[in-house]
């Protein structure tokens, strides 16, 4: 759930974290663990305890991180992100499942004048009985797209420049112990929309599809979701299924009608059993029903929410009406105070032939990641990951918590 926060260099990420009491891996008590906050506090307070008994004290946690970062899309980036997990009500004896709220904001500038803005959020109500999803952002965004389906290649990069808003909206209400139903709202307009051609002047799957320089899609969404995780930042267990259905209509302010499907699955195994370990699977499926989506707003290499599917591809290097991605991540804790893991992670993804339901060979990808446990309350690790796909692609993926 949080945007990809680009950290690549510690030595420029300062936390500043008041804690909420959460419980980590049941079977090591928090006061053995560590965190990067207790290690920059150990250093610049020497002769101080152990501040965890302090931390937990608080009702608030919050997280400011200034960082540089690297990814393939954004090359070297400038970022300031913050962070916040508490309750709505206080917590009281009976309410060991009460789940915390959510909120991150970012402000991003990158070596490729690209700004990015997001602000998401997702906050329970009523004892965990209302759920409100937020997902804002802002972007002006020179990217590169690589043409329709799974047959383009690396030279036919062609490079985009537009400013997109997001504003998605949704409120869901339990209707069983870990169901939710509900609406949401999707705005999602590119203004200023161009390209700047490659070595050749021939007609490109940009042009073919067609496009104008502005697009306004605006639709009701219809959301239904069953969460058992134990933890929406890094889970230990249960699973995730989220099915989305937003109908984009002309009545609405859309320029024209389309229908697109998102339907998400997560699961996690401790492996072996009695480890700390966690085997993690994740499919994320992005359909499109009806009509004819803007080229933008088709499914796309890590266009998900939080821009991770397909590790070890550029954002943007497959795109089509239809996308079907899988995930697996092994992630082991190599300390027993929690502060180091390492994950090892693998995926397919695949997209149709434009307009059908014809899909290609999948792209494979995988690599290797390194965990730094930032926030052990939260559960919120600095994730960085270098992964592989084919044709010669590869490079680093960072995150503030877990891909997935």
């Amino acid at each position: 759930m949080w945007f990809r926060i680009k950290i690549i260099f510690l030595s420029c990420c300062f936390p500043f974290c008041l804690a909420a009491q959460q419980t980590p891996w049941k079977n090591v008590p928090v006061d053995s663990l560590k965190d990067l906050t207790d290690v920059i506090h150990n250093i610049f307070n020497k002769n101080s305890k152990n501040n965890t008994q302090d931390r937990m004290k608080n009702p608030v946690q919050i997280g400011v991180f200034p960082a540089i970062g690297y990814t393939l899309q954004t090359g070297f980036a400038v970022v300031v992100s913050a962070n916040a997990q508490f309750y709505t009500s206080p917590k009281q004896a009976g309410d060991s499942n009460l789940l915390p709220s959510t909120i991150s904001v970012s402000a991003s500038y990158t070596q490729k004048s690209q700004t990015i803005v997001p602000i998401q959020g997702l906050l329970y109500f009523n004892h965990n009985k209302t759920m409100v999803v937020s997902d804002f952002r802002y972007l002006k965004y020179p990217s590169y797209t690589y043409g329709l389906g799974m047959s383009s290649s690396p030279q036919d990069s062609l490079l985009l420049t537009y400013q997109y808003l997001k504003i998605h909206q949704s409120v869901l209400f339990q209707v069983y112990p870990h169901v939710y139903i509900g609406p949401g709202y999707d705005l999602d307009w590119f203004t200023n929309l161009g390209q700047k051609y490659p070595g050749t002047q021939l007609p490109n799957d940009f042009e073919t599809y067609g496009y104008k320089p502005t697009s306004f899609n605006s639709a009701i969404s219809f959301n239904f979701l069953r969460d058992t995780r134990d933890n929406t930042i890094t889970a230990y267990k249960g699973s995730y299924l989220s099915l989305i259905v937003s109908p984009r209509a002309q009545f609405l302010g859309s320029n024209t009608n389309w229908t697109s499907m998102l339907l998400e699955y997560r699961t996690y195994i401790r492996f072996p059993k009695n480890s700390p370990n966690i085997l993690a699977l994740w499919s994320y499926n992005w359909l499109t029903l009806s009509g004819n989506p803007p080229y933008l707003m088709l499914p796309s290499t890590a266009w998900d929410r939080t821009f991770n599917t397909g590790r070890g591809y550029i954002q943007g290097r497959f795109r089509s009406n239809n996308m079907l991605d899988g995930e697996a991540e092994y992630r082991i804790q190599l300390t027993r105070n929690g502060l180091f893991g390492m994950v090892v992670f693998g995926n397919l993804q695949t997209f149709s032939t434009i307009n059908t339901w014809v899909f290609g060979a999948p792209a494979p990808g995988g690599g290797l990641g390194l965990r730094i446990k930032l926030n052990k309350f939260s559960r919120t690790n600095i994730a960085i990951d270098y992964g592989w796909g084919r044709q010669g692609s590869s490079g680093f993926f960072v995150n503030l918590g877990e891909a997935f």
